[in-house]
């Protein structure tokens, strides 16, 4: 039996070292660590790992599903397992919806890890029994997340407003007029339903658009 090779990408040292050790135990090899998205897209190009064990949230400007869409947009066969700190159902959907092939929490076993890890490389999707249920839900009862319901564009303004950024702030961010900015906020709150700033932080926090 080939042994696998894996590689970890997390902005935690100690967490990463601890996933490497319970990886290894279960007849894994982790062949790479990275600390950051860009150090994990160099290394993956690089090391060409069967299987990337992937933190959602790390990083400033890149996040772990920026780095998964860089590595699927070239790789689209490639086999990634994220994992979080977090477990809101609009987050577990999306590593789904761009190509993940399980989601895991870090607080999971370490042999559900390894059981992940086992099936991506077989090119199959993964899921705990409560993700399932979860995913199961959402297909039945809609999906009311911002992420379902703006574009691209208007979900990067929603999470910068959620982040406290005013109009004119996230018009110099993102280069663009501040009436451009103003029109689309303001298109984005009646879409949503939510118009005080607190109520946008809340419904952005509540899907895992931003940390708490």
């Amino acid at each position: 039996m080939k042994k696998i090779r894996v590689m970890l990408a997390d902005d935690h040292p100690i967490v990463m070292t601890g996933f490497a050790l319970s990886l290894e135990g279960q007849g894994l090899e982790v062949v790479a660590q990275a600390r950051t998205p860009e150090d994990a897209l160099a290394q993956f190009q690089q090391v060409r790992p069967d299987v990337i064990v992937l933190d959602i949230r790390f990083g400033e400007q890149m996040t772990g599903l920026d780095v998964a869409k860089q590595i699927l947009a070239h790789q689209p066969d490639a086999a990634i397992v994220f994992l979080s700190q977090f477990d809101q159902d609009s987050l577990i959907k999306e590593t789904y919806r761009i190509g993940g092939r399980a989601f895991m929490t870090k607080d999971c076993d370490p042999a559900d890890l390894a059981a992940a890890v086992r099936r991506a490389d077989e090119g199959q999707l993964y899921f705990l029994p409560h993700v399932a249920e979860r995913l199961a839900n959402l297909s039945v009862r809609g999906d009311a997340s911002p992420q379902s319901q703006l574009d691209e564009r208007a979900l990067e303004i929603f999470t910068l407003m959620a982040e406290g950024l005013t109009n004119a702030e996230i018009a110099e961010k993102l280069d663009v007029s501040t009436k451009t900015i103003s029109n689309i906020s303001q298109a984005v709150k009646e879409k949503l339903g939510v118009h005080r700033p607190a109520y946008i932080t809340r419904l952005a926090v509540k899907h895992g658009l931003i940390e708490p």
